[in-house]
């Protein structure tokens, strides 16, 4: 828990804009946001505005959004990496009464039309020529009534060198009448929008998910109830801000922390800011954690024996210490102590070159993590927190925290929810951080939850004596075999990846007698692997390249061989996977098959390797 939030009013009344107003008055001096120049993650790079300037400019950008015609209670489109512009315009919007809505860059023409349409947006703020390429089809056509709804009405483009008939947003700021500004922000209220998050809309057209002031406010004093972590963090900023995790963790908790927000616009490049940063915290989805856990497994495998060796015995320190924490037990001096030098004679050590070393709260949420990440991470003396939520509960709704966690499970409820599981096992919510509801395409609101306050999540799981949530997995992505079998395909995959050569992995079976597997190998992992048997790999091959490589090679097959058979001995039967195929190509979110938050979209995957499939049951 932080020591600095005071709060200027009742919380279940305050508003966004009531706490960056706090910011400014308490933390003006501090820095609040930073950005970076040509890709470089460095000091030099740097670009810094303090909360008081970061207020000043949010004002100005309020008043040029206002000259363009932005209204209370308008929707506005943002589809723009995590720059700048985007933040400041999201919550210029916002001191306005509009309500910001962020759009994927990786959505389909038809997704952005529909969300074009369904929030009878008039204005959209995008980032460069590829973005502006992509929503001119949906302004509406010239001499066309102005107020008629399904058509844009404006592009705001970010980009410095944008040219064309469109607004840049460097014509945004501009000077502003103070009086005015303080008296439209002060109008807003806790229960109005703060923005409006659409699904992904896998499963038919995105749904507009709103989200109050009230909801984000009281999420956030939730979570730092339980967090542990020094005032005025860092907090590196890369998922996509169309994602309520990046919302909450980017926007509305650095504003009520008053914590400093880094810029990441780049995914890939987050381990380079990481490195550089060294940060108190650091949040990630579990493919996050599964690729960095995999290059220090690299590093680990080029020490000399004597050092591995080493580290071995840190480790099992550190997992102990873990447990003892886990089960709640007293600290002894003797294990305590053997702790603290493993952790500052070795894993320190280890973890400084990744910027890992002064990590005192991290965490995971999107989706299961793989035991045997988790079991890694312990042996640094890094336990990873597992939290659970979904858009519709603004995020994080269970959390585990220092004083009371369980490595697998994602933790117990907020303070203010509630769960409970149906008679199929599906996870049931209510309380104060559930969503407003579905925004219809009237603007008018359809309410989420059953008479008496209860969300269906859709995810299946089970509470345990302690209390704390364990999921099994999603309920539409449960696995139904012919013979009737419920399968967790989650927990296959997980079983399947703890072998350190397996990356990536999809298991399908619904509707047939058994399971089969789609693999790929994990880059960082195989390239030392290699080494070590022996294989040559070409020099200066990218990890994601290093999987079409080796896929084919008999050694690399046979050890895969042997981890699938591994495997299958710890699956109940109509869990064991029976053939597999080992791809050549690395799933991405820039390729598709990953969802910008890095989930798996199985429907993807089952579409463009559906002929693969096919063979494996006709083989």
């Amino acid at each position: 828990m932080t020591t600095i939030l005071r709060l200027t009013k009742d919380p279940s009344e305050l508003t966004v804009p009531d706490l960056l107003l706090r910011n400014v008055h308490d933390h003006g001096d501090l820095p609040a946001l930073t950005w970076y120049r040509d890709g470089r993650y460095t000091a030099d790079a740097r670009t810094t505005l303090t909360w008081a300037e970061a207020r000043h400019r949010i004002a100005e950008v309020a008043a040029g959004l206002g000259a363009l015609g932005v209204t209370r209670g308008e929707h506005v489109l943002l589809m723009m990496d995590n720059r700048p512009e985007h933040w400041l315009t999201d919550l210029a919007l916002v001191h306005l009464g509009a309500v910001p809505v962020t759009v994927y860059s990786t959505a389909a023409p038809e997704q952005i039309a529909h969300i074009a349409r369904h929030s009878r947006a008039r204005l959209a703020v995008v980032g460069g020529a590829e973005e502006r390429a992509r929503w001119e089809p949906l302004l509406a056509p010239e001499g066309e009534d102005e107020k008629a709804p399904g058509h844009l009405r404006r592009l705001v483009v970010a980009d410095a060198d944008a040219v064309g008939p469109h607004t840049p947003w460097r014509s945004l700021p501009r000077p502003y009448a103070p009086a005015a500004f303080e008296e439209t922000w002060r109008r807003a209220w806790a229960e109005d929008p703060v923005t409006v998050v659409y699904t992904s809309g896998t499963t038919g057209d995105p749904k507009g998910v709103v989200i109050s002031h009230r909801n984000v406010v009281l999420n956030g004093i939730a979570l730092d109830g339980i967090a542990e972590l020094p005032d005025h963090a860092d907090h590196i900023c890369y998922l996509p801000f169309a994602h309520i995790a990046e919302r909450m963790l980017g926007i509305y908790l650095p504003v009520l922390r008053a914590s400093h927000v880094h810029l990441c616009p780049d995914p890939a490049q987050v381990a380079a800011l990481v490195r550089e940063l060294r940060p108190a915290e650091f949040f990630g989805v579990p493919r996050v954690w599964e690729k960095l856990a995999a290059a220090l497994r690299a590093r680990l495998e080029a020490l000399p024996e004597p050092r591995r060796a080493a580290v071995a015995e840190a480790a099992e320190a550190a997992r102990a210490q873990v447990r003892r924490r886990e089960r709640g037990l007293p600290q002894e001096s003797g294990p305590e102590a053997a702790y603290e030098k493993a952790r500052s004679e070795v894993l320190q050590p280890l973890l400084a070159p990744f910027g890992l070393d002064r990590l005192v709260w991290s965490a995971s949420a999107s989706a299961p993590m793989p035991p045997d990440v988790l079991d890694f991470w312990a042996g640094l003396g890094v336990p990873i927190m597992d939290a659970w939520g979904l858009t519709e509960t603004t995020g994080a709704l269970t959390l585990n925290g220092p004083a009371a966690f369980r490595l697998g499970a994602v933790g117990r409820p907020l303070e203010g929810t509630e769960i409970r599981t149906a008679e199929d096992g599906e996870i049931l919510v209510r309380g104060s951080t559930l969503f407003t509801g579905y925004l219809r395409p009237d603007g008018s609101v359809e309410p989420g939850t059953d008479a008496d306050g209860w969300f269906a999540t859709g995810d299946i799981g089970r509470i345990d004596e302690d209390g704390f949530l364990w999921l099994t997995d999603r309920k539409k992505e449960m696995i139904v075999t012919s013979t009737g079998k419920n399968i967790s395909p989650a927990l296959v995959e997980n079983t399947l990846k703890e072998h350190p050569l397996i990356g990536q992995a999809m298991v399908h079976g619904d509707g047939r007698p058994y399971l089969v597997a789609l693999l790929v190998l994990d880059g960082e992992t195989a390239r030392g692997w290699a080494a070590r048997n022996g294989i040559d790999v070409p020099p200066g091959l990218a990890p994601e390249a290093i999987a079409g490589a080796l896929a084919g090679h008999p050694a690399v097959r046979a050890e895969v061989d042997r981890a699938v058979a591994a495997a299958n001995a710890r699956l109940s039967r109509p869990e064991q996977v029976r053939r597999y195929h080992l791809l050549e190509r690395e799933w991405t979110a820039r390729t598709g098959e990953l969802t910008p938050s890095l989930k798996l979209r199985r429907k993807v995957v089952r579409s463009r390797y559906r002929q693969v499939i096919e063979r494996l049951y006709a083989g």
